[in-house]
């Protein structure tokens, strides 16, 4: 693939594209060993070598992250006052990760970040009837007759029913735990499905979305690159 050289150093996070049109016009980059002055000078991105401040920048044109979500942090590509889900991915070499959907601050687990827009549009529509299974704790005695209205869809307040939901009981008691799996990721989705039953969320984790599953070694806010086997089982 060919790309502009500014766009190049741009999107590998050197800086913005005015300042590293800047590094450019200052002889600051080098090109297979030369000086290049000019940023709309293309760039093969396979077997052209870029050095930016004495830096080789080497590009990726995708990255996969699997992030086990902590509580605490909020699903946003960056915020002035909180810290984000992107905040965490240290390692990333691109600037334009985002999380894949969102979850709420006080839930953990399985949040996939990246730079892929196709495939996250894939996640994430309604259509593709993608699995995402949470596990939770719930103030109550979850029921069978809560089985079968999840298996019907419930009213969360919205011009239509949910999609039909898979409802697993763990354990049923004051505090109840669950597994359930959905096909739509609506705000609060989860814990209004609860609400519509008189019972209240008041722990959820993420385990699964589609094919890709939480890595049980992965502790809270900690994240590791997706295999190639997975991102061809996501694809």
């Amino acid at each position: 693939m060919k790309l502009r050289l500014d766009k190049y150093l741009a999107d590998m996070g050197a800086g913005t594209r005015s300042e590293v049109k800047r590094a450019v016009g200052k002889g600051l980059v080098l090109v297979n060993g030369q000086v290049v002055k000019k940023p709309e000078v293309k760039i093969d991105t396979e077997s052209d070598c870029v050095i930016c401040q004495g830096q080789e920048i080497g590009y990726t044109e995708y990255e996969y992250y699997m992030l086990n979500k902590p509580a605490g942090v909020i699903s946003a590509t960056e915020d002035s006052r909180e810290k984000t889900v992107i905040d965490l991915i240290e390692s990333r070499k691109r600037k334009d990760l985002f999380p894949v959907g969102r979850l709420d601050k006080d839930t953990e687990g399985l949040l996939l970040i990246t730079n892929d827009g196709a495939l996250a549009h894939r996640l994430l529509s309604p259509k593709k009837h993608v699995d995402k299974v949470y596990y939770a704790k719930v103030q109550g005695v979850v029921t069978q007759e809560d089985v079968q209205a999840f298996a019907k869809g419930v009213d969360i307040g919205e011009e239509r029913l949910t999609r039909p939901g898979n409802l697993e009981i763990l354990a049923s008691n004051a505090i109840s735990e669950i597994r359930l799996t959905i096909h739509e990721g609506k705000f609060h989705q989860v814990k209004r499905m609860f609400e519509a039953v008189g019972k209240q969320v008041i722990y959820l984790k993420r385990l699964s979305m589609g094919t890709l599953k939480l890595d049980e070694e992965l502790g809270p806010g900690e994240y590791r690159p997706l295999t190639e086997k997975e991102v061809e089982q996501l694809c």
